[in-house]
């Protein structure tokens, strides 16, 4: 089954060394008194449920699945899932950091970012039951009336309820322009909803008394594509007046999905058989309310990616140290054994250390981004929300796209380092590698991301989005102008920064002439923006680490991790940029016929 044990210090580091999360929030009037020694509890409490509760059954419940009734429809979890659920329901996680107007605890998505990687790295297949949920709750928040509000957001906040988006159809994906479920005017303002979804995460289970589903339809007459697409409230059981379950409503569970990974969460099937809706938002613009959700599962599973990348590296690092193969090279380390524990061979060091610093590197900048959603969401001055709004635009493909490809190098990495015990099911090690590659899929491809990054978020603005974080960088590198001791880090981090600049230019140059040289440069330039992003905290976490040696191994070795991402990893910004300026040629100049 392996370990799992909850990063804190690391976490803590992120939290009050490199953001300095009190300050912040305190600028926030809906979190100034919040305090580090409450967040720190949070934390520590998470930790608890996280490693004692859920970690036990994520192998389990892996190797289980999920059961279905043919006949009636229902979904049962694995064994230990839904007792897990109502443990996390008592003890109020699910309202973390909702609205207190609806029962929530009202604290920081910054805080809710902490606890979902925690969640992730002991159990991504049942977090999956309340993480999407959160993201039902935001869309309802942003766009439901208040009667909505009232019905269904205090019974989902506290985790009564769970919820699930609906967009995949059989023929269409990303492309929902193509969907075809109808919604019909049933004369009551409520709709009847015919269609079949698949590939809906937690779309039916035994978790909660109901589930709430929020799904994509076409109204009679509605314009073509994406222009006629409108949102709905679809629940498995239709609420009475008073708030109790009533009937049960014309949407089932047809099949699940026998999948690669992610095995204790059901994957469905649904299909809607005149099943009662109500609009949410207005007509005909129903993506404007699921980008919403959208935006938030994409997040999420950037945290998926992290917390899966955090417990297979704890793993394998925990075997480099134990398992005995040949001597080191300079000479045996371990004389009074056989051989030399594993960590002694340079390249066990590189896939451990490419774990650490990716793992590192994406909490730093996954943590941030939860404090930016709070400063566009919670900030009094209009150009700090402004800003952060525009950070989060640029960069949530980036959430998505860099950490979920580098999380699954890190996860075949970790079970690299076991050798043919990676490959075995009883260590564990592969059920990471197969849960962490559903997530470079769902919630938009990771090629779908990288053409967000650069033809909507970038080109379409000229580059205004990036130069505000260009603007971040070049503060950096200014304020550290004097320090030679971070010049390792600031040099190339500038160097980098013209360059993303200049390469910018030249796409938006070409794509002028041919739109394919978009295409065709989206996926390395994902990576090279990434690793920007990355080389950024990973500056500022040296600055941090070179301040304050002195006081520790923990700096030590932050600084030591610092400088293998700028010698080992950086470098391959090198590649991204000749593939950049590869063009497209290449991709498009053979015939179809002749693949």
């Amino acid at each position: 089954m392996g370990q799992y044990n909850a990063p804190l210090r690391d976490m803590q580091f992120v939290l009050h060394e490199l953001l300095n999360v009190e300050a912040e929030l305190k600028a926030m009037p809906a979190h100034e008194s919040l305090d580090a020694d409450t967040i720190n509890s949070i934390a520590e409490e998470a930790a608890k449920f996280t490693q004692n509760v859920t970690f036990p059954l994520n192998q389990s419940g892996d190797e289980e699945g999920c059961h279905h009734d043919k006949a009636t429809g229902d979904v049962k979890a694995p064994k230990g899932f839904k007792e897990a659920y109502a443990q996390y329901v008592e003890a109020g996680w699910p309202a973390l950091a909702c609205d207190p107007e609806f029962g929530g605890q009202g604290l920081p998505e910054v805080v809710n970012n902490v606890l979902y990687e925690m969640l992730n790295s002991a159990n991504q297949a049942w977090t999956m039951y309340p993480g999407l949920t959160h993201g039902a709750y935001a869309a309802l928040l942003a766009h439901g009336t208040p009667e909505q509000k009232a019905a269904y957001l205090p019974k989902i906040v506290s985790g009564h309820w769970t919820g699930t988006m609906c967009l995949t159809e059989s023929h269409c994906g990303t492309d929902l322009g193509l969907l075809r479920t109808k919604a019909e005017p049933n004369g009551d303002g409520s709709y009847a909803l015919s269609g079949q979804k698949i590939f809906i995460s937690a779309g039916e289970h035994d978790l909660a008394e109901n589930i709430i589903h929020l799904v994509l339809a076409r109204l009679p007459d509605a314009p073509v594509g994406t222009k006629g697409i409108s949102l709905f409230i679809v629940p498995k059981f239709i609420p009475n007046a008073d708030g109790s379950i009533g009937a049960r409503n014309g949407i089932k569970c047809g099949a699940i999905e026998h999948k690669m990974g992610i095995h204790g969460n059901a994957t469905c099937v649904m299909n809607l058989d005149g099943a009662t809706g109500w609009l949410v938002g207005e007509p005909n613009k129903g993506l404007n309310a699921m980008f919403v959700m959208m935006n938030g599962a994409r997040l999420g599973v950037g945290m998926q990616s992290l917390g899966l990348a955090e417990v297979a590296y704890q793993n394998s690092l925990a075997y480099a140290k134990d398992r005995l193969q040949m001597r080191s090279l300079t000479g045996p380390k371990a004389k009074d054994k056989p051989a030399d524990p594993i960590i002694v061979h340079p390249d066990v060091r590189r896939m451990l250390l490419t774990q650490k610093a990716h793992v590192e590197g994406a909490r730093a900048f996954a943590y941030w981004s939860g404090l930016m959603l709070d400063k566009e969401h919670n900030h009094p001055d209009e150009k700090v929300r402004k800003d952060a709004a525009d950070l989060m635009a640029l960069l949530t493909p980036i959430v998505k796209g860099f950490i979920t490809e580098y999380s699954y190098i890190s996860t075949t990495m970790g079970m690299q380092v076991y050798g043919g015990h990676g490959y075995i099911k009883e260590w564990g090690m592969e059920q990471y590698v197969r849960d962490a590659r559903i997530n470079m899929i769902y919630e938009g491809t990771n090629g779908i991301q990288a053409l967000d990054l650069l033809g909507r978020k970038v080109l379409s603005d000229m580059g205004a989005k990036l130069m505000k974080f260009g603007k971040l960088v070049t503060e950096l590198v200014k304020a550290e102008a004097g320090n030679e001791a971070m010049k390792e880090f600031t040099g190339p981090l500038a160097e980098l920064g013209t360059e993303v600049q200049k390469v910018t230019m030249e796409i938006g140059q070409k794509a002028m002439k041919n739109p394919d040289e978009v295409g065709a440069a989206s996926v390395p330039y994902l990576h090279l923006v990434g690793h920007f992003v990355y080389a950024y905290f990973w500056a500022r976490m040296a600055k941090i680490a070179l301040e304050k040696q002195d006081q520790g191994e923990f700096y030590k070795t932050k600084l030591a991790t610092a400088r293998f991402y700028f010698a080992k990893l950086l470098p391959e910004t090198a590649m991204n940029l000749k593939q950049i300026r590869a063009g497209a040629d290449t991709l498009m100049a053979l015939d179809a016929a002749n693949f």
